[in-house]
């Protein structure tokens, strides 16, 4: 924990979700988010402009918290954050993000990768509730595409942070090389062809404002939107079940502006139905939804705070 103040059980987390698209700061009391406020994440987000940004957004709500959670895309190590996807966080390596922000707050601080964090959240309080699902998936397509896992009840946290980091598996590359399916390719990280970042690139490269026009597309039965969208639904698939045959997860939760779409969830499940029936883990939406990672960082902050 970083961070000057002790915390108080009686007294909210502070909860920062830092990612892609947007930085929200709640407080949050228990598993209810009780106050937020939310910005733009800065562009280009290099760090100094997004830790600028995130003290603006969290000092109104720090003198009522008693500690902080920390919630932001990369990896994870020590409270320290490296980008992963350097393409949306330029600049980020081996930043000490937990230290300076708890520091600035004056607060305890516990830090977690974004998706991590929403996988805590919807295991405690979501859709993993009552541990009904010992191994358990958080997945989010949004900006790009993260996971979170519980393994045997537990969040999974690897020495060099990454825990779970689903977008950048290997698929075949077709957006980005035109290579043919079924035939491999070139391979390419997973939300290079998938995320809602890439699903806006193929809108635009047909016609379509952006990956929300594609969608409502697809959705209402155009056949040259839906190709694209139910491709990025089919690959989630793939993974999902990989990663189920890997390490016998059946319970996924499914986020991110994307995800959270109830025609993807219905072709995530659609293409899951060609798999053998033991790689076909129980898919559902995220059911805290867009809280997800601030719930999740305040819960393992909270309880962080307690040890």
């Amino acid at each position: 924990m970083a961070g000057m103040s002790g915390p108080s059980a009686d007294r909210p987390v502070l909860a920062l979700d830092l990612g892609g698209t947007s930085l929200r700061a709640a407080l949050v009391v228990g598993e209810q988010v009780t106050e937020r406020r939310q910005a733009p994440t800065p562009r280009p987000a290099f760090p100094e402009a997004v830790i600028g940004a995130a003290l603006e957004l969290a000092a109104p709500l720090a003198p009522q918290a008693g500690a902080l959670g920390l919630a932001c895309a990369g990896a994870v190590v020590r409270g320290r954050v490296t980008a992963t996807a350097a393409h949306t966080f330029p600049g980020w390596t081996d930043v000490a993000l937990g230290e300076r922000l708890g520091e600035a707050l004056g607060r305890p601080t516990a830090v977690l990768n974004d998706a991590r964090a929403a996988a805590w959240g919807e295991y405690v309080a979501g859709a993993g509730r009552g541990g009904r699902h010992r191994e358990f998936m958080f997945v989010t397509v949004s900006t790009g595409v993260g996971a979170g896992l519980i393994l045997g009840g537990r969040l999974h946290l690897a020495g060099n942070g990454l825990d779970a980091e689903l977008g950048f598996t290997s698929v075949p590359a077709h957006w980005h090389t035109g290579s043919p399916v079924p035939g491999v390719g070139p391979l390419g990280p997973l939300e290079f062809e998938t995320s809602g970042t890439a699903l806006g690139e193929q809108a635009r490269a047909l016609g379509w404002e952006d990956a929300r026009a594609l969608a409502d597309a697809g959705e209402a039965g155009d056949a040259l939107a839906d190709a694209p969208y139910a491709r990025s639904a089919a690959l989630i698939a793939w993974k999902v079940a990989d990663v189920a045959a890997l390490l016998g997860v059946t319970g996924v939760a499914l986020g991110g502006s994307v995800g959270l779409r109830p025609g993807y969830l219905a072709r995530v499940r659609a293409s899951l139905a060609l798999f053998p029936e033991r790689y076909r883990p129980e898919v559902r939406h995220a059911a805290l939804g867009a809280d997800a990672g601030l719930i999740g960082a305040a819960l393992w902050a909270s309880a962080a705070a307690e040890r």
